[in-house]
């Protein structure tokens, strides 16, 4: 690749890849089969779901048609993972960089929510399309009155980004293996308690022991607590890094 020349995927999803030059006018757009597939995979709940050939259906087109767009499924994935996340609403005014990663990655779980099959697009990169980008802009500019220099600013938000995509891909499992299964989740701590020898597991023993899974909440807000729990260890250790960094510069 020449140095000047954009990687494919960036130069599609940015709308950048060269138009054919021949022919008539195509009725169908990239938009148009991005959102077929986002809706097809929205409606199955499921990434699998997604083929050339289901979304053409879907429009009402050959699956020819659609590689007039796009080259192959990789670059309809790529396509959807930064349509379906739709661009972040802008930090409220006067707030502290806390509280805007806070509205950050609620907004970033609040947007993948939506779509459960996100959990599942392979990540091969950094954020690069336009939507992700200003995702990542987002957060980075929470951080604009730290004081810290923008490496660290960066580290610190794909240290965030790491720990709500890791949280999301958890979570969605394991709501998926609630709605098979609820009874396994909701009598884990009995059934550890039934096979667990303190002598061999001490640390498990001592927590069924303070009833810490006999705890019976539902299962959503059992999921909301973990996330807000994790997020605010990560936000304190950021916290701290923030006042070393101010100190030594002082």
């Amino acid at each position: 690749m020449d140095d000047n020349e954009l990687p494919a995927d960036v130069a599609l999803m940015w709308r950048l890849r060269a138009a054919p030059r021949r022919g008539p006018k195509p009725a169908l757009t990239l938009d148009d089969i991005v959102a077929a597939a986002v809706a097809i995979a929205d409606e199955e709940g499921d990434l699998g779901a997604v083929s050339m050939a289901r979304v053409a259906e879907r429009l009402g087109n050959s699956t020819m048609a659609l590689y007039r767009h796009v080259k192959s499924k990789d670059d309809l994935l790529v396509l959807m993972s930064d349509a379906a996340i739709e661009r972040p609403d802008p930090l409220p005014e006067g707030i502290d960089w806390r509280t805007g990663l806070t509205f950050w990655a609620d907004g970033v779980m609040t947007a993948i929510r939506r779509h459960k099959w996100y959990a599942n697009v392979p990540i091969s990169g950094p954020p690069a399309g336009p939507n992700n980008l200003a995702w990542f802009d987002l957060a980075l500019g929470a951080l604009k009155d730290t004081g810290l220099p923008e490496e660290a600013k960066v580290g610190v938000v794909m240290g965030l980004i790491t720990y709500v995509q890791g949280q999301i891909r958890v979570s969605f499992d394991l709501s998926a293996g609630f709605d098979d299964d609820p009874a396994a989740f909701e009598h884990y701590g009995a059934t550890l308690a039934r096979v667990v020898d303190p002598r061999v597991y001490p640390a498990v023993a001592k927590v069924l022991e303070a009833g810490v899974f006999a705890v019976n909440v539902g299962f959503e807000e059992s999921n909301d607590a973990d996330f807000d729990f994790g997020l605010q260890l990560y936000l304190d250790g950021v916290a701290a890094f923030i006042e070393r960094v101010s100190s030594s510069c002082g």
